[in-house]
C-alpha cells in the first residue's frame, strides 16, 4: 500500500484538501474485506447510502465496506448492480413526482442516462482513506473547493493535454457519475455533488469532487508537482507587489496631516 499512501501524502502537500481523499475498491468476496472495516448494518445497525460510507472514510478516517445487505439507496442499488430496476414505472413516477423530470419521456431519459456497473457478481464496495488505505484502489474520490479542483485539473490534463470530459445531472453524482464513470472510462471525472450527497453524506456547499481511475493518479500527481515547481500552486499565490490607490483624489499625505485644533 506504500505507493497509494505516498500519493495520498503528495496530494495533501500539493492540494491540501480539507478531508481525506478516498480509495474506492470493488471486491468479489466477503473474505477480501479488510479486517476491522466497518459494515453499516452489522456495526452501526442501519442501512446506508454508499456516499455515507465515502463520507465516513474522508471525515472519520474509517474503512467502510458495503454489500447488498448494507446499502440503503435505490439509485445506487440500481447502478452498482445490487438490485437493478426491472420495471421502470416506479422510477419514472418518482422522477416526475419530484419534478426532476417534466414528463414520463424525460424521466425515462434520466433513468436511461445512469452509468451501470457490470461486474458479473454482487460487488462489495470498500471506502478507505487514501493516506492510510487498507485496499488497492480502483478509483479515488477527492473532495475539494473550486480552486483546488482547478489544480487537480491541471494535474490531470498535464500529460495528455486533453480536457477532462464529465457529465452533470445533479443526481447520483459521486457514486455513479463519479466512481462508476471514472472506473468504466478509466479516466478522471469532475463531479458536482448531488442532493443525496449533500442531504445524507454531509457534503458542503463549497465542495466539488474529482473521481479518478487509480491508474491515472500517478500522472495527475506528476502534473501537480511539475506545475507547482513553476509557481502554479494552492493556496493560490495572489499578486501583491503593487502600490495601492485610494478611491478619491486626496493624497495620502494630506489625509494624515496633523489637525490644528482651535482653542
Amino acid at each position: 500500500m506504500e505507493k497509494w499512501i505516498s500519493l495520498g501524502e503528495k496530494l495533501r502537500y500539493l492540494v491540501n484538501p480539507s478531508t481525506f481523499p478516498v480509495a474506492v475498491k470493488f471486491l468479489e468476496r466477503e473474505d477480501e474485506i479488510p479486517q476491522k472495516a466497518k459494515r453499516p448494518l452489522r456495526d452501526l445497525g442501519v442501512k446506508m447510502a454508499p456516499c455515507q460510507g465515502s463520507a465516513m472514510a474522508r471525515r472519520y478516517g474509517w474503512t467502510v465496506a458495503f454489500t447488498r445487505e448494507d446499502q440503503g439507496c435505490a439509485i445506487a442499488a440500481h447502478t452498482y448492480g445490487w438490485e437493478r430496476v426491472r420495471d421502470a414505472t416506479g422510477a419514472i413516477s418518482f422522477f416526475t413526482r419530484m419534478n426532476y423530470a417534466s414528463d414520463e419521456k424525460s424521466a425515462a431519459e434520466v433513468l436511461g442516462g445512469f452509468r451501470l456497473l457490470e461486474m458479473g457478481y454482487d460487488p462489495i464496495v470498500v471506502y478507505s482513506p487514501l493516506e492510510r488505505t487498507k485496499v488497492e484502489p480502483d478509483v479515488i474520490l477527492i473532495y475539494v473547493n473550486p480552486a483546488q479542483m482547478m489544480r487537480l485539473i491541471h494535474g490531470g490534463t498535464h500529460r495528455s493535454g486533453k480536457p477532462i470530459e464529465s457529465s452533470f445531472s445533479g443526481r447520483a453524482a459521486s457514486c455513479t457519475e463519479g466512481v462508476i464513470g471514472a472506473y468504466l472510462d478509466e479516466d478522471a471525472k469532475v463531479v458536482v455533488p448531488g442532493n443525496g450527497d449533500r442531504v445524507w453524506a454531509g457534503c458542503q456547499d463549497h465542495e466539488m469532487v474529482m473521481a479518478i481511475h487509480a491508474g491515472k493518479l500517478a500522472e495527475l500527481v506528476e502534473g501537480l508537482e511539475r506545475t507547482h515547481k513553476r509557481g502554479i500552486r494552492y493556496p493560490i499565490p495572489a499578486y501583491l507587489r503593487y502600490q495601492p490607490e485610494v478611491g478619491f483624489a486626496i493624497p495620502l499625505s494630506d489625509i494624515f496631516k496633523p489637525v490644528e485644533i482651535e482653542k
